[in-house]
Order: structure tokens, then C-alpha cells, then sequence
């Protein structure tokens, strides 16, 4: 087989399994490794794969392009508004620290804190903290930082220098992708070293991530899997999936 041959054959069969390893690929090819890492650099620089630690995705399943929150938002809302629910189960008792993190889906949860609830609250999301102002038993602080126009979100060394100050009972926690190898990622350096304090404040942590978040990969991660000790989603996510979560110690929650 001629190289360029075996480098189409490679593009369908990536785009087929999703995800295969450089030894995969080699063995089904009867090439060595070195040549697979050459064939899926050249792949990579025409746009047909994404070269992930170990092996190759197809080119769409790395996410680069990051949404307005406005516009992630107006997608699958029912579907959030199922999992912000569901997530109530995981509030911590009264008298309890909380940190809400940004997004479409947090957003929703912290509007659906019950009043009798009594919780210290910080968030670094504008939107959470306008839906949070006025409950009753909510004692409410806004970390500092730059706020992002696409999220609405501060960050940056102010809000991560904040962060290391507080430690709190949970952490509810969104994300803009979520993959086995490369845990969970977003596309924003900022966004993700302020998603990583958040995480290194909390004594567990809850993710609330729809299923269309799954075997997507963003440019930088904040957490790994093991960081995560539960996931809350909706009824997308496949048994497999959830059984390999679930052996990972996760708790999973589908709504």
C-alpha cells in the first residue's frame, strides 16, 4: 500500500472508531510506530485528524471554537434544565461553603436553589451571581478578575489568588469537554487555570455536563477524571460510558 494510500485508509478508520492508537494503527497497517506519528503529523497539518496523546481523533472532536454563553445557553434546555434539577441532590447541608462555576447549566442550578436553603456562595460568573442576589438565605461573594465577555465569567491571577483563599464543602463545575485520556478541558488558558482553583478549593466535585460533551477534547485541561466524584447528565450518556465512570469511583447521576 502506497503511503498516501494508507493515509486515506487511516482518516476513515479513525472517523469509524473515533479514537485509535498509534500501536492500533500500526498493527492494521503493518507499519512501525514511527511511521503512523509521520503519517498523522502530515494528516494533522491537512486537517483531516487531531493527533491526541497516544494516537489520533477525528478532526471535529477537538473542540477550538469557543460558544457566547448566550448561544450555549439557547441549546439542549430542556435537557439542562433536567440536569440542574437533578443536580439539587448534590447540594451540600446548611450552613455549608459553596462555589458555582460558570456557565449555561450552573447558571440554571443556581437558580433553582431552594429559598430555606442557607449557603455561603462564591462564584466567579456574573449570570450565577444574578440569579443568586436576592435568595434569602444566600450569602453571596463575587470573586474577582477580568470578566470574559464570552462566558461572563472573571478570571485570571486576581480570581485564582482569590480562589486559593477559600475552601469549600462543593464545587458545581462546567465544562467545555470531557474525555477519558484528556479529562476535562476548555478552550480558554484563563478560563481553565480559574476552573483549576475552583477544583483544587472544593472537597468534591460535581460536574454537570450534558452527554454532547462526551469524547470531546479542548485545548487545555483544568481537571482530570480522577478529580471528579460525580457527574451529573441526561439519559445520552451509554452504559459503557457510564460503566467505565462509575468504575473510576464517579458517582453518575442521569437526569
Amino acid at each position: 500500500m502506497y503511503a498516501e494510500e494508507r493515509q486515506q485508509a487511516m482518516v476513515r478508520l479513525v472517523e469509524q472508531e473515533r479514537r485509535l492508537s498509534v500501536v492500533a494503527l500500526a498493527e492494521a497497517y503493518a507499519v512501525t510506530t514511527e511511521t503512523v506519528r509521520r503519517d498523522l503529523s502530515q494528516l494533522e497539518r491537512l486537517g483531516l485528524v487531531r493527533r491526541v496523546h497516544g494516537g489520533a481523533v477525528p478532526a471535529g472532536s477537538l473542540s477550538t471554537i469557543e460558544s457566547e454563553l448566550s448561544e450555549r445557553a439557547a441549546i439542549n434546555t430542556d435537557l439542562k434544565d433536567a440536569i440542574a434539577r437533578a443536580a439539587l441532590s448534590q447540594l451540600p447541608p446548611d450552613g455549608s461553603t459553596l462555589l458555582i462555576d460558570a456557565g449555561s447549566t450552573t447558571a440554571r442550578l443556581a437558580s433553582m436553589i431552594p429559598h430555606v436553603s442557607r449557603l455561603t456562595v462564591f462564584t466567579h460568573a456574573v449570570p450565577v451571581a444574578g440569579r443568586l442576589v436576592n435568595h434569602p438565605q444566600v450569602e453571596l461573594h463575587l470573586l474577582p478578575g477580568r470578566v470574559r465577555a464570552t462566558t461572563q465569567a472573571a478570571v485570571g491571577a486576581e480570581c485564582v489568588a482569590a480562589l486559593d483563599r477559600v475552601r469549600a464543602d462543593t464545587v458545581f463545575l462546567g465544562t467545555n469537554a470531557l474525555s477519558r485520556d484528556h479529562g476535562l478541558s476548555t478552550p480558554d488558558s484563563d478560563e481553565a487555570a480559574t476552573k483549576s482553583a475552583l477544583v483544587a478549593s472544593a472537597r468534591r466535585v460535581v460536574v454537570l455536563a450534558d452527554s454532547s460533551k462526551f469524547d470531546k477534547e479542548s485545548a487545555i485541561r483544568f481537571a482530570t477524571l480522577d478529580d471528579v466524584d460525580c457527574l451529573v447528565t441526561d439519559a445520552g450518556i451509554t452504559a459503557d460510558y457510564r460503566d467505565e465512570l462509575e468504575s473510576l469511583g464517579i458517582e453518575v447521576i442521569v437526569a
